[in-house]
């Protein structure tokens, strides 16, 4: 069981990090090598959309495993 819980925290940062940079605006986030091919893609505010909505789906993925994993738990 361990291991879905941290598979869910994973999946629980890596969204709150998506949705805040994307939020906040962050030129970190943005100019890191991994995001600026979708940044060229896109634009900068569309791509700050869609991070923002990759965080949220994470977020609400990882909530979602949570409840089902605990209540496997029982």
């Amino acid at each position: 069981m361990f291991a879905h819980y941290l598979l869910q925290a994973i999946m629980l940062l890596s969204g709150a990090v998506a949705l805040s940079a994307a939020v906040f605006d962050a030129d970190w986030f943005f100019k890191s090598r991994n995001a600026e091919p979708v940044v060229r893609m896109f634009g900068r505010e569309r791509s700050r959309l869609l991070y923002a909505l990759l965080g949220i789906v994470l977020m609400a993925a990882a909530l979602f495993f949570y409840m089902r994993v605990s209540r496997m738990d029982v």
